[in-house]
This record gives structure tokens, C-alpha cells and sequence, in this order.
């Protein structure tokens, strides 16, 4: 099997990190790709797992709060903008 790095900077970290860790470029390459997947494969079982409760949460939560759409009236007074508050005559 054959890998061709081409590009100056791919060559020189793979021979950076070979000699920085006494490995070939073919072991310190595939230890890296071999740790940075399994740092990606965690990361997406974890934000799955985040997403997962995250969902759940929402659900146990979602009976306890008035989810009803909001009318002008009661905008209004939340946000202070009545007839009496901004001086209009009614």
C-alpha cells in the first residue's frame, strides 16, 4: 500500500513527529491517525450521548411550563409596552 504526502507541510510534520518520537514516518503516521480517530470517535459517541440527554431533559421538563402561544395582550404587559406605561390615552 501506498500513501504520497504532497504538500511541504504534510512532509514535514510526518518527519517532525518521526523523529520526535524515533518511529518510522509509516508508524508515527499511522499511531497519529490511529489517535486522532479515536479522539473523533469519542467526541461524536459524546455529543450523542449530550444530544440523547439533552432530548430527555426537555421531555421531563416540557409538562411543567405553559407552552400555549403568547397573545398581544400579555406581551405587551411582559414587556411594559401597556397604554398606561407609555402614557397613550385608552
Amino acid at each position: 500500500m501506498a500513501l504520497s504526502i504532497k504538500t511541504e507541510e504534510a512532509d514535514r510534520l510526518a518527519r517532525e513527529l518521526s523523529r520526535l518520537t524515533g518511529e518510522t514516518m509509516t508508524d508515527a503516521i499511522t499511531q497519529a491517525m490511529r489517535e486522532r480517530l479515536e479522539r473523533l470517535r469519542a467526541e461524536q459517541e459524546t455529543q450523542g450521548d449530550y444530544a440523547a440527554r439533552m432530548k430527555a431533559f426537555v421531555r421531563r421538563r416540557a409538562g411543567r411550563y405553559d407552552r400555549r402561544p403568547v397573545t398581544k395582550q400579555e406581551w405587551d404587559e411582559a414587556v411594559g409596552d401597556t397604554a398606561e406605561e407609555l402614557d397613550f390615552p385608552r
